[in-house]
């Protein structure tokens, strides 16, 4: 472990030579961009010019599901993620495309966010859902297509769902901020109570303080955009509408902290999100709004937006660092956490879209203000998505502690169709049974005294006719497909617990429950993250409430 550790500092080094100006990932990306892939050729060019090892580049390219040679001639991506699945839209929409593509052309990404409608496939660098199947010639043929709509709603607080009101407006919140110090911005963010918003509900003020407190001249604060839980697509939300709230606070952050450089690390599965974001940085700097001496202040501060390439691991802090430096993402063991030694070795935040996002409005309008909504620690608003399984699917804005059943009644207007349970959180979140939306409300405490997990209050139904054995099938394997590979627990127990469960399903074995329980508690206790130590709650709370439906698939 030691040796592991110092090889991976070394390389974090001999990445950040070249700062961000010159990025290994980012060159990876753009090597594969006409065949799927990188070449061999290619591969050991940039081995050479990074000072990389050849063998920890091919180690890094073959992990990624854009970069790897199973990835060539690939021309169309189905979405393979949670909603479609549930929905039951993508064979049909594979059938549709088998008679436009041939089978190896055909691949698939997770998930593409349009699961407000499902049929979701991704085609030339474009997102495409609902009834976009039925133009598949004209979208061939490069027509332009109906922008993306869904509903946008709120009940309380508009903190991140209100209008915008243009730059010159919105901005004055960084000229407001920049006349105080960092210690007073500070203070403001701990008296708001901001926790993250990505599902590990961590306050942002004890980050952005160990990172302030750290010494180091270069320091950086990074969007962690990579929002791969199935279901969400709140984060896209924010990037494509609201990207400017995201940005100010980053920029904010980066007063606060010392830092002065931005990475906004968006999954390759957002391209609309990619391109719309890097215009609003470009409109800032136009205005002068970032770059040396902000206003006037003495601060500087700039951005880099950096393309993900299909991994959901990169969702975790650590990962989505050595991503970055184009490293393999696997899981780094903490301590050293990143605030001390993070990016290319600097003191570095890492927090996702939403937090970032609630910066101006708390700076904007006081800590005590954001404090004032919500409930008990969990202060402020969530953004939830909900999928097309509502009779209004979209995203909605709520207080912390609204109850859940005004979420999904009130605002969502109800299922359209029978459903037994919903997958809140991501693939690692509680699988709630209907039964209990009355005992919920959305904030992280009443989720977790229930045993569930609010994560990023995202919402895949199952459907009456879904079988439940069936989507803890389609976990295991997400999981073994998704797993960074760095630790036992997780790269085994998620591949023998797949098997376990289809073997079940297409023979007569049964699932021994002793041993079934010992594989996912030793997912839980001893994955290094929460993509192998999360698994078992949903898993469990199948287990829990579904019972009868699935005791026919065990022998004691």
């Amino acid at each position: 472990m030691r040796g592991w550790y110092f090889m991976s500092k070394n390389l974090s080094e001999l990445s950040g030579r070249k700062g961000l100006r010159e990025n290994l990932f980012e060159e990876l990306g753009i090597a594969a961009t006409e065949t799927g892939t990188v070449s061999k050729e290619k591969s050991e060019d940039l081995a050479k010019e990074f000072l990389f090892g050849t063998a920890n580049v091919y180690g890094t390219t073959t992990f990624y599901d854009f970069l790897r040679p199973e990835n060539k001639g690939k021309k169309v991506y189905v979405c393979n993620g949670s909603s479609c699945l549930t929905a039951g839209t993508q064979d049909k929409l594979k059938g549709k495309l088998s008679g436009e593509f041939k089978e190896e052309e055909i691949g698939e990404m997770c998930c593409l966010g349009r699961c407000h409608e499902n049929s979701s496939f991704n085609y030339n660098g474009h997102n495409f859902s609902g009834n976009d199947i039925d133009n598949i010639k004209e979208i061939r043929e490069g027509k332009p297509q109906a922008i993306d709509k869904y509903n946008v709603g709120q009940l309380g607080t508009s903190v991140l769902t209100c209008d915008f009101p243009g730059i010159d407006t919105f901005y004055k919140t960084l000229d407001k901020a920049l006349k105080l110090s960092p210690d007073q911005l500070l203070e403001e963010l701990k008296t708001s109570g901001l926790r993250g918003r990505g599902g590990a509900g961590f306050p942002i003020g004890f980050k952005l303080e160990s990172c302030k407190n750290t010494a180091g001249d270069i320091k950086f604060i990074v969007c962690n955009a990579d929002e791969g839980d199935p279901g969400a697509y709140s984060d896209r939300y924010l990037l494509e509408e609201r990207p400017h709230a995201v940005l100010l606070g980053m920029i904010i952050a980066g007063y606060i902290t010392g830092a002065r450089s931005g990475v906004v690390y968006i999954r390759g599965e957002y391209p609309e999100a990619i391109t719309i974001t890097q215009q609003a940085i470009d409109d800032i700097r136009a205005k002068g709004l970032i770059g040396d001496n902000i206003l006037g202040s003495g601060f500087s501060y700039d951005f880099k937006v950096i393309k993900a390439q299909g991994a959901y691991i990169c969702g975790e802090e650590t990962a989505l660092l050595s991503s970055i430096e184009g490293q393999r993402p696997e899981v780094r063991v903490r301590p050293p956490y990143p605030t001390q030694h993070g990016l290319f070795n600097k003191p570095t935040v890492v927090n996702n879209v939403e937090t970032l996002a609630c910066i101006p409005w708390i700076i904007d309008k006081g800590g005590a203000a954001f404090a004032a909504i919500g409930k008990g620690r969990s202060t402020g608003t969530k953004l939830a998505s909900l999928d097309g399984f509502f009779s209004k699917p979209g995203i909605y804005e709520v207080d912390m502690g609204t109850p859940l059943s005004v979420l999904i009644n009130d605002l969502g207007g109800g299922f359209r169709s029978s459903v037994k349970a919903m997958h809140i959180g991501g693939p690692l979140g509680g699988l709630v049974p209907v039964d209990k939306i009355n005992d919920l409300s959305v904030d992280f405490e009443s989720f977790a005294q229930n045993g569930f997990l609010l994560g990023h209050a995202s919402v895949v139904c199952l459907p009456t006719n879904f079988p439940i054995i069936k989507y803890i099938e389609h976990l295991f394997h997400f999981t073994a497909h998704e797993s960074c590979g760095k630790c036992f627990p997780c790269r085994i127990g998620s591949t023998r617990g797949y098997e376990m469960v289809d073997k079940a399903i297409t023979s007569d074995y049964k699932i021994d429950r002793v041993l079934f329980n010992d594989l996912i508690t030793t997912m839980e206790i001893g994955s290094l993250c929460a993509l192998g130590g999360g698994l078992p709650l949903p898993i469990r709370n199948a287990l829990k409430y579904f019972d009868t439906e699935l005791k026919q698939y065990f022998e004691n």
